[in-house]
């Protein structure tokens, strides 16, 4: 279940991409969900650990993904318990949130109101213990946080 923390978390990872840059490990980029989400977000093609295919940069390494997709591997992979900010995530990231949260317990901290689309979704919003199921009853709770 997705579980989402609205405004400032004093132990949140403010900025996942550095966190990432110094934590990830190898398995992690080329697991069919990173491969996958790397395509859809950057538009790149994982070709090793160590090596994107950008079609705007050319060859790039895994220390060259945006921020989003980076966020988005910790969310999935990363076992430490630490809580990300998501708001490094463009809203073209949060179908992914979804798909990771139906897998596992996620906790995310948002400090902006991201679009998570028209349809039905569950979460719970910790500040409040409130669970939400689109993106009415969201907005209706996190303009008092964000």
């Amino acid at each position: 279940m997705l579980k989402i923390f609205l405004g400032e978390m004093p132990d949140a990872i403010y900025h996942p991409p550095t966190y990432f840059d110094n934590q990830y490990e190898d398995e992690w980029i080329t697991s069919e969900l990173s491969v996958d989400m790397i395509k859809d977000v950057d538009q790149s093609d994982v070709v090793g650990p160590h090596l994107i295919e950008s079609p705007v940069l050319g060859p790039i390494s895994t220390k060259e993904l945006s921020g989003g997709v980076k966020t988005l591997i910790l969310m999935a992979f990363d076992e430490s318990g630490k809580v990300f900010n998501a708001s490094a995530c463009g809203d073209n990231c949060a179908k992914w949130i979804l798909k990771i949260a139906e897998e596992k317990d996620l906790t995310i901290n948002l400090r902006h109101v991201m679009d998570f689309g028209d349809g039905e979704f569950k979460a719970e919003i910790l500040n409040t213990g409130r669970v939400i199921t689109n993106m009415t009853s969201l907005a209706d709770v996190a303009w008092e946080y964000v």
